[in-house]
C-alpha cells in the first residue's frame, strides 16, 4: 500500500460562482442573461451551495477526506465599488469556521473567474485601475478573514486568457481551412464553448448595453487578453501577495495555472517548448516571492512539426471532449519542479463522465503520479480534484459532470459517487 505523508492534503475544490447561486452582481450573471447569451443556460441557483455548504462539506468530511478548496466571491464581498457587505464576510467566515471544526483545511481561492459587474464597467481586466480594486478587495477579506485561512490562491488559472486567445486563433485558422477537419470540442481546461461565431456580434453589442461601455471594451477575466492585460493580472497577483502578507505574515500565498502535459514527437520539440513557455515560464518572475505554486491539469498536447496534433479517432475521450490521460498530471509535476523548488498544491485535476467507475480510475491514476512525484523528492503536498459537486460549467451550463457528488437540481438533493468514496479511501489508507 502506497500511504501518503499524514499531513498530506486531499480533498476537493470548488467555485463560488458555479456552485452558490444567484450571483446577481457579477459579470458572468449579467453574461448569462442577455438575450443573445453565448451561455447555454443561466446559473440561476446553481446548486445551492451557498446555503448548503455544511452538507457538502460534511460529504467530503464522512468520505476520509481532508481539505477544501473554495473561492470567496469579490461579487458578494464588494457587490458595489467601495461597498463592503458585511453579511456575505460573515457567510465565509461561517464556512471557514466549520472547515476548522471538523479538522477540514480550508484553501481559499480570491478569484476565480468571475468578478464585480462594476469592475467590468470600470475597465475590467485590462485596465489599471483594477490592481487597485483587487488589492483594496483582498485587504478587506484577509482583514476580516486572515486568521482562518491558511493557504490563499490570489488568482485561479492566471494564464486562462492566453491559452483562450490562442484557442480562439487557431479556430480561426482551422474555420478558414477547408481541407482540415474542424475540432470545435473542449481545446480548453474549462467549460467555454467559442465555437459559436455567429452569435458573438449580437452577444457583444448586448453585454456593452448591459456594462454601460463600448462593446468592444468588455473585459472578463476569461477574454482574450493583450500583453498588457497579462501584465495586469500579475500585478494583481503582486498587489494581493503583498497586502495579505502585511496583514498575516503566516498565510501561505499562491497562485494557481491551467497547465498541459505538453508531449513532442520528433520534430514537434519547438512547439512544446513554446507551449510549456507561454503557459508557465514567462510568469516566473511574478511568482519568486509566492509560498507555493497551484498546478491545474485534466489532459494532455502532443505536438509534431506542424504543432497540436489531433486526436486519433478511437482515442479515449472524457465527456468534455478531450483525451482521458490521468497520467499528466505527474508528467506537469515533473515539469514544474524541474523550474520550482517550493512546494505545489494540485488544486484541480478530473474529469467530466457519465461512469463514475472511469472518475474513480482517473483518481487512482492521477494519484500515482503525485505519488511517484513525492517518491522523487518533488514537494507536493496536497491535491483537490475538480470538482465537489456538478456543477454550472460555464457557458456549457448544466451537461458537464466533474462531480463526486451528483445533484437532482429538483430537489437539491446529494447524491455521492462512489468516486467520493475512492478519494476518501486514498485519504485514509493510500492506493
Amino acid at each position: 500500500m502506497k500511504k501518503f505523508p499524514d499531513n498530506f492534503m486531499i480533498g476537493a475544490a470548488t467555485a463560488a460562482h458555479q456552485v452558490e447561486g444567484n450571483n446577481i452582481n457579477s459579470d458572468f450573471w449579467a453574461m448569462e442573461h442577455v438575450p443573445n447569451s453565448m451561455y447555454k443556460e443561466p446559473s440561476l441557483d446553481a446548486v445551492d451551495h451557498y446555503h448548503r455548504y455544511k452538507e457538502d462539506i460534511q460529504l467530503l468530511l464522512n468520505s476520509g477526506c481532508n481539505t477544501y478548496r473554495f473561492s470567496i466571491e469579490w461579487a458578494r464581498i464588494e457587490p458595489i465599488k467601495g461597498n463592503f457587505e458585511k453579511k456575505e464576510i460573515e457567510h465565509y467566515r461561517e464556512v471557514l469556521e466549520f472547515c476548522h471544526q471538523n479538522n477540514v483545511t480550508p484553501i481559499v481561492t480570491l478569484h476565480h473567474f468571475s468578478s464585480p459587474k462594476w469592475l467590468i464597467t470600470e475597465g475590467g481586466w485590462e485596465s489599471e485601475t483594477t490592481i487597485e480594486y483587487f488589492g483594496k478587495y483582498c485587504q478587506y477579506v484577509i482583514s476580516e478573514l486572515g486568521h482562518l485561512i491558511p493557504y490563499v490562491c490570489t488568482i485561479n488559472e492566471a494564464n486562462m486568457g492566453k491559452q483562450i486567445t490562442k484557442i480562439m486563433k487557431r479556430m480561426m485558422n482551422s474555420n478558414g481551412d477547408k481541407g482540415q477537419k474542424k475540432d470545435k470540442k473542449a481545446d480548453v481546461q474549462v467549460g467555454l464553448n467559442v465555437g459559436m461565431e455567429d452569435r458573438m456580434k449580437n452577444y457583444f453589442l448586448e453585454l456593452g448595453e448591459v456594462f454601460g461601455i463600448d462593446p468592444g471594451n468588455v473585459q472578463s477575466f476569461l477574454s482574450p487578453r493583450t500583453e498588457n492585460g497579462e501584465l495586469i493580472i500579475m500585478k494583481c497577483h503582486e498587489k494581493a501577495r503583498s497586502v495579505i502578507k502585511e496583514i498575516n505574515q503566516d498565510i501561505q500565498v499562491g497562485i494557481t495555472f491551467s497547465l498541459y502535459d505538453h508531449q513532442a514527437l520528433p520534430g514537434g520539440e519547438k512547439f512544446v517548448e513554446k507551449e510549456q513557455y507561454e503557459d508557465f515560464l514567462e510568469y516566473l518572475p511574478f511568482l519568486q516571492g509566492d509560498d507555493f505554486l497551484g498546478v491545474q491539469n485534466y489532459s494532455r498536447k502532443i505536438h509534431g512539426p506542424n504543432g497540436v496534433v489531433p486526436l486519433d479517432e478511437n482515442a479515449r475521450l472524457t465527456k468534455m471532449g478531450y483525451e482521458y490521460y490521468p497520467e499528466a498530471l505527474g508528467n506537469v509535476l515533473n515539469f514544474v519542479s524541474q523550474h520550482w523548488k517550493k512546494p505545489i498544491i494540485v488544486t484541480e485535476n478530473g474529469l467530466s463522465t457519465d461512469n463514475d467507475e472511469e472518475r474513480g480510475e482517473f483518481i487512482k491514476r492521477a494519484l500515482s503520479g503525485v505519488y511517484q512525484s513525492i517518491e522523487k523528492g518533488i514537494p507536493v503536498i496536497g491535491y483537490t480534484y475538480w470538482s465537489l459537486l456538478d456543477n454550472f460549467e460555464w457557458q456549457l451550463g448544466y451537461d458537464q459532470t466533474f462531480g463526486l457528488i451528483a445533484v437532482d437540481r429538483s430537489t437539491q438533493t446529494r447524491h455521492p459517487k462512489g468516486s467520493l468514496s475512492v478519494l476518501g479511501d486514498i485519504t485514509k489508507n493510500g492506493l
